[in-house]
């Protein structure tokens, strides 16, 4: 991906909310911190803790990345609890 699509995907994102839809249906905007469950062990974190997500980013291979305790994960490691 060039720069400027870098920087078109950034123009409508926030590093301090996500967007997600509900079971519902429904759009709604999470603002951070939001908790999410660990669903896979990774690193110091064992399946079924609860984490807090102080940051959302774009990693450079465009996956969403979650910051939980200044460090990067990849969020298909959680779950968002609503």
């Amino acid at each position: 991906m060039d720069v400027n699509a870098y920087g078109f995907l950034l123009k409508y994102s926030s590093p301090f909310s996500i967007l997600v839809v509900t079971n519902e249906d429904k759009l709604i905007e999470l603002k951070c911190p939001f908790k999410v469950a660990v669903i896979t062990n990774v690193k110091n974190m064992m399946v079924s803790q609860i984490k807090d997500v102080s940051q959302v980013k774009l990693a450079t291979n465009n996956k969403l990345v979650y910051i939980i305790e200044d460090k990067p994960y990849f969020y298909y490691y959680f779950t968002i609890l609503l």
